[in-house]
């Protein structure tokens, strides 16, 4: 095993030597990648298909927890919204009993392109994670999640 050269005292580490750069070149590529896919293929944003997959799973999401899940403002969750609307994607309604409370669920067009952006997400995870063996993958998740869980880490990362 080769023996690790000693630094001189006050010389700061290496860029290649924190797991943090090797985990936002990774992250950075992996981000980018996925962009430019749902970009060509649907003119869609990441931050549009996160918002678009939290509306996947509910029939009506109300803007609080559309803005939490976005980890967003709510002038920039209402953007997102009026964009999606603006393309058929989604559509606000009133809840049930109220004049006043919105709801933003997904069109059948909104429902339809979820499906089709997921697909692109699960071949970026492939092209870029396919090197790994399966349980390498399930160890590498299993290390984020562990980080995440300790450090209290929540909304998704669409930044």
């Amino acid at each position: 095993m080769p023996v690790k050269k000693q630094q001189p005292p006050n010389t700061p580490s290496h860029l290649e030597a924190h797991i943090g750069f090797w985990l936002r070149l990774v992250s950075n590529q992996v981000s980018a990648r996925f962009q430019a896919a749902v970009q060509v293929q649907a003119d869609c944003s990441v931050t549009e298909w996160v918002a678009l997959r939290v509306l996947f799973d509910k029939p009506a999401t109300g803007h609080g927890e559309l803005i939490a899940a976005l980890g967003m403002t709510k002038g920039a969750t209402s953007k997102i919204i009026s964009r999606l609307e603006a393309r058929g994607l989604v559509k606000r309604l009133f809840a049930a009993g109220s004049s006043r409370e919105q709801l933003i669920a997904l069109t059948a067009a909104g429902r339809q392109l979820v499906p089709r952006l997921a697909a692109l997400a699960d071949e970026n995870d492939r092209h870029f994670f396919a090197a790994l063996s399966p349980a390498e993958q399930a160890g590498l998740t299993a290390a984020l999640k562990k980080l995440v869980a300790l450090h209290q880490l929540s909304g998704p990362p669409i930044n």
